[in-house]
């Protein structure tokens, strides 16, 4: 990935913080009823909260560009609304190149013994509909992965309007807006922010329920590291469509790790699967494979500072 030099301006420090206390601030309302409930994330509101969370970065960038920084390139060029350049090569990269890593971890984790696969009985995805009330016969769940992963490159379009709504904050406005502090710096300091929102559902114990204590370090490592990949499809294109697409990619892939795990040993999150640290290494190896090429990483040129 090149490193483009800091534009000479710097970064709008007041819109900024606006987007970010927008951003954290309806994260943390949105969540509260969880909060309250004595159920926590099992309260049947976690189905709406979660899902109208993503939407808060999205809401904070609406109001920021319309009323705070007004970019002067317009909302849609400043925050990359347009479809972009490098289109082929990095939608491809976006879209299935996030597939096939996400879709690999169960198998890194099995290789340093920290999760059990089980590719014949398929254990661990009869539990998880047993505990849905499903039960389907046991010939049938082979068939069932199958579709499952046949599946897999329609995850990113069903689940891009939710992925828009953290992109188009994250990526769209936020990453570009710390582009004068240099690009290593923009992308690794957005990818701790993004990890840090998640605190209000993080601390619940979402994406790690044995973990909560260490469960947002977790969390905000996962997103520094997916979040230079996101970025860079944002830099290389000009374009945050590529980075809606891999997020959902990401959010629509994770689900296999449980789907192919043995029901007698559950799956340990913080080790195992996108999120755990096993699930780090193929996208860091992909981060190094960037600055090994010095592929292209051009900013946006109209920034909304």
């Amino acid at each position: 990935m090149s490193n483009p030099s800091a534009p000479a301006s710097p970064p709008d420090w007041r819109a900024i913080v606006v987007f970010l206390v927008l951003s954290f601030g309806l994260a943390w309302l949105l969540a509260l009823p969880l909060w309250l409930s004595p159920q926590g994330l099992g309260d049947p509101l976690a189905a709406a909260v979660l899902p109208l969370m993503m939407m808060a970065p999205a809401s904070a960038t609406l109001v920021v560009t319309r009323f705070v920084s007004r970019p002067a390139a317009g909302i849609r060029e400043a925050t990359g609304l347009r479809l972009g350049r490098n289109r082929l090569a990095v939608w491809s990269l976006a879209w299935l190149g996030t597939i096939v890593l996400v879709a690999a971890t169960p198998f890194v984790a099995a290789a340093f013994g920290v999760y059990r696969l089980d590719l014949v009985a398929f254990s661990g995805l009869a539990q998880m509909l047993a505990q849905q009330g499903i039960e389907p016969p046991a010939d049938a769940l082979r068939g069932m992965i199958i579709a499952q992963f046949a599946l897999l490159p329609l995850a990113p379009l069903i689940n891009a309007p939710f992925s828009f709504g953290e992109e188009w904050g994250w990526r769209g406005y936020l990453l570009p807006a710390l582009l004068p502090l240099g690009a290593w710096p923009a992308l690794i300091l957005s990818g701790v922010i993004w990890g840090l929102w998640h605190l209000p559902v993080i601390l619940l114990g979402y994406n790690y329920p044995e973990h909560r204590d260490i469960g947002w370090l977790l969390m905000t490592v996962t997103c520094v590291i997916w979040g230079v990949l996101f970025g860079w499809t944002r830099l290389a294109t000009g374009s945050v469509w590529p980075a809606v697409i891999a997020h959902g990619a990401l959010n629509g892939t994770a689900g296999i790790v449980v789907a192919l795990a043995h029901a007698e040993r559950p799956v340990n999150t913080a080790l195992a699967g996108a999120t755990g640290v096993t699930g780090w290494l193929l996208p860091l190896v992909a981060v190094l494979v960037l600055v090994v090429l010095r592929l292209p990483g051009t900013p946006p040129q109209d920034a909304p500072r």
